[in-house]
């Protein structure tokens, strides 16, 4: 099948009203998400998860995306109008964008980072459309040891550019891969990690371990933090910018675009990463840099675009060869699986509509956004108006509610409290738990695939050092460990996160 046959398919899907209903909802609830800080795309999709199940996979994998590059859009309209990141994706946006609210051009600000991110949004789909079946016949070569290299390099990727460092990072990649293995082993049959509790013998449920981990650990942080002060809408001003606008946005949009899609699609770049570094090279290439921090339309536009694009592309390896990004990728990762699908080189033979009909309502989604979200500033800003102790009350009740559906069991609650404890626990003691969640995911992964090259191999590891393509896998994972000990990259991570 061709690829313009593949779009006219995904097409058909992704129009469908049901599937064009959830899309809605989701860039509508990623959006109001994204305006809210702390209130994240991992959380909301961790919430909605329970939720889902009961939709086909088409759908529910169009509403969840939805929600993730609805979220990324979001966090523009708060940073700009009130200096208000929602997401850390959306921090660099402010020190321009807001300089321009501030000047009476918050309307030019956010109709620039629109513009810039449907264009993003747009270019990061080709992308993806355009790189599956070459990818995919690529994967198709892999074998046992090249994925248990892959899904090593990326384990070890991720959490060495994670903030808390390498030894954090690798240690809460490894506790992750404890749960993930708890349960009946696969080979053997034998029982492990399961501490003689009966209801573990299956396994840890994703969608509690999701939940407890990220929307419960959240409310367990913010019990008896002071709350902010009440946020006030400014003055709009004149919604679509001006020539000179446009003529400095462009170059911007194009240059963020072209780095947030090759960010987006490497292990632990995230979105973070991309809206930094495009922001830094609009600055570094300016002839008069000195614009930037007093209202410079690059600096919206350049940071905007790239963060879109990142979002878009980050599903290139999630779906192509089955392993996650980001953490937020290994939620939607869980999801597939969830569904009965298994994500990787086969995906686009075994699940055609579901793959295309992703990847074409990733488009329709990005439009959807833009008509919406611009005449819908005003409702955004007010969101903003509600205290945050409502907020957390009604994310409670709405956790423990969907988690006690999954299966009727009060075990699942109690393990919804526990794994909220823990991510409370890991986020005090500077760990990041979304890493968790890669541990749990890739843990079984890896070693499944590791088990199974070396039965092939008869026990010889030289295996993973003699087949071309899972050495040079391992080689690069052990250079990008090595260059993060270096004092530049701390450095530029560091100033990222902040």
């Amino acid at each position: 099948m061709d690829l313009f046959s593949s779009l006219v398919m995904g097409l058909q899907v992704a129009v469908t009203p049901v599937n064009l209903l959830y899309c809605l909802l989701g860039v509508t609830l990623g959006t109001a998400i994204g305006v809210l800080p702390g209130v994240g795309p991992i959380i909301t999709i961790s919430l909605l998860l329970p939720l889902t199940f009961g939709l086909t996979p088409e759908a529910s994998i169009i509403m969840l995306a939805g929600i993730f590059y609805g979220a990324a859009y979001g966090g523009s309209t708060t940073s700009i109008l009130v200096n208000l990141p929602g997401e850390a994706a959306s921090a660099v946006t402010c020190i321009d964008g807001h300089q321009m609210a501030r000047q009476g051009r918050a309307g030019a600000a956010l109709a620039v980072a629109a513009l810039g991110s449907f264009f993003a949004g747009t270019v990061g789909t080709l992308v993806i459309a355009l790189a599956g079946p070459p990818l995919a016949g690529i994967a198709m070569r892999f074998g046992a040891a090249e994925y248990a290299a892959l899904v090593f390099v990326a384990l070890l990727t991720t959490a060495a550019m994670t903030r808390g460092g390498v030894v954090k990072g690798v240690g809460v990649v490894l506790l992750g891969m404890v749960f993930g293995t708890a349960g009946s082993d696969v080979s053997t049959g034998m029982f492990r990690f399961t501490f003689g509790i009966p209801e573990l013998r299956d396994g840890v449920e994703f969608a509690v371990l999701a939940v407890g981990l990220f929307a419960v650990a959240e409310i367990i942080g913010n019990i008896g933090e002071p709350q902010g002060e009440a946020v006030s809408s400014r003055n709009i001003g004149r919604l679509w910018p001006t020539r000179d606008d446009f003529k400095r946005a462009w170059p911007a949009v194009l240059r963020g675009t072209g780095l947030g899609t090759v960010l987006g699609v490497l292990p632990g770049a995230g979105l973070s990463m991309s809206s930094f570094s495009a922001y830094m090279v609009e600055k570094s290439t300016a002839k008069e840099p000195e614009r930037f921090g007093s209202g410079a339309v690059e600096g919206v536009a350049a940071p905007e675009s790239a963060n879109n694009a990142a979002s878009q592309t980050a599903f290139i390896p999630t779906l192509l060869l089955g392993i996650p990004g980001s953490p937020t990728m290994a939620l939607m990762l869980g999801a597939f699986m969830i569904h009965g699908v298994q994500p990787g080189p086969r995906m686009m033979g075994d699940h055609p509509q579901l793959f295309w009909g992703l990847i074409v309502s990733m488009w329709i989604g990005n439009l959807l956004l833009v008509v919406l979200n611009l005449p819908l500033i005003g409702l955004w800003v007010r969101l903003l108006r509600v205290p945050y102790h409502w907020l957390y009350v009604f994310v409670l009740a709405f956790a423990c509610v969907g988690v006690f559906t999954l299966s009727s069991s009060h075990f699942d609650i109690y393990s919804l409290v526990f794994f909220g404890a823990l991510g409370y626990l890991l986020k005090a003691a500077g760990c990041n738990p979304a890493l968790f969640v890669l541990g749990f995911i890739l843990g079984p992964m890896f070693e499944e695939n590791f088990r199974r090259a070396m039965t092939l191999s008869r026990g010889d590891p030289m295996v993973f050092l003699e087949r071309p393509i899972s050495l040079t896998l391992l080689l690069v994972g052990v250079a990008v460990l090595l260059a993060t000990t270096t004092s530049f990259v701390r450095r530029g991570r560091a100033e990222a996160e902040d």
